[in-house]
């Protein structure tokens, strides 16, 4: 059997499957080139993150291929069903990454709440000539215990993002499509746990109505999740993070009710026009930027590397 992970696989993930036989090939392949490359080399399994296309023709174009996986939680970059009706396996990596994420959604959160993000861009041009004035102006600082963290989205991502708000002393709401109980388990250094069971709503109003941060953490959509409608009915400065998929936030109505004020400040991992966000986001001083790394730990690549590799040695031995 031979692999190849197109955008990259950890070491751990290296080693797991050359350990059992497995050929591990290495090499970065150009989309155009990538049906060519698996053909000549009979790739059978073939591993992405987001920068690689899986669609239907790819598959068709490789009838070498028994095994796509996605590093990472989202597959809108395969065409999942497809390739399940074609028979092939497809596999991804739920968990891997979720912590990386979350802890992704609190830098920002962090970083808005504090004006690091802007005072990290000031400080090398005007730090030596206007201290004091940049001290005074962002001394408007707030805490975020005993704020209320709204988490639109419930899968591992979500659960996690929960779990930090929880640690930090804040309230917690969480939007899912239909309510549902879940069970938030928080285990700390000594083999201590604490136990939360949180239930969440359907009813967008009440989810919106007094909630000081908000992140997204749901796969990608075909339309805004958060649009005019949503922006209206939050509370005046509210703090929003968007890890999830470029697409889910209006981005020209966000920059909208920044300047209004009705936005104290938001952070954008994704984009809808990525990777060529547009300037007017790429400019905003009430913006915390990022280019798509929520998951890009290197924590996060040996458990994806890991986990991937787990799942393809237990396929062989079913085929």
């Amino acid at each position: 059997m031979k692999v190849l992970a197109n955008d990259g696989l950890s070491d751990s993930g290296i080693n797991a499957l050359t350990q059992v036989g497995i050929e591990f090939v290495e090499a970065k392949v150009s989309q155009e080139q990538l049906a060519n490359f698996i053909n000549e080399n009979q790739i059978d399994v073939l591993l992405v993150r987001s920068a690689t296309q899986v669609p239907q023709e790819l598959i068709d174009e490789c009838p070498s291929l028994k095994i796509i996986g996605r590093g990472g939680v989202g597959m809108d970059n395969i065409d999942v069903e497809y390739a399940i009706e074609q028979g092939l396996f497809v596999i991804n990596t739920p968990n891997a990454s979720s912590r990386s994420v979350a802890e992704m959604v609190f830098a920002h959160f962090f970083s808005l709440a504090r004006f690091l993000h802007e005072s990290n861009r000031l400080m090398p041009l005007e730090g030596d000539t206007h201290f004091n004035a940049m001290k005074k102006s962002f001394s408007k600082a707030i805490e975020l215990e005993g704020k209320t963290l709204g988490v639109i989205g419930f899968g591992q991502i979500g659960k996690e993002v929960v779990k930090m708000g929880i640690s930090l002393g804040m309230k917690v709401k969480v939007l899912t499509r239909k309510p549902k109980t879940e069970t938030i388990s928080l285990e700390f250094f000594d083999g201590q746990k604490v136990n939360f069971e949180i239930t969440s709503t359907n009813n967008f109003d009440e989810f919106l109505k007094d909630t000081d941060f908000i992140s997204i953490n749901t796969p990608k959509t075909n339309e805004y999740i958060i649009d005019t409608p949503q922006f209206e009915k939050m509370k005046d400065g509210v703090f929003i993070v968007n890890t999830a998929r470029g697409g889910v936030i209006n981005e020209v109505a966000l920059l909208d009710y920044i300047e209004s004020g009705k936005v104290a400040g938001a952070a954008l991992d994704v984009f809808e026009n990525e990777p060529n966000p547009e300037l007017q986001l790429l400019m905003n001083p009430n913006l915390s930027l990022s280019p798509h790394l929520g998951g890009n730990t290197l924590d996060a690549q040996e458990k994806i590397g890991a986990e991937l590799a787990m799942q393809i040695i237990d396929i062989k031995t079913k085929l």
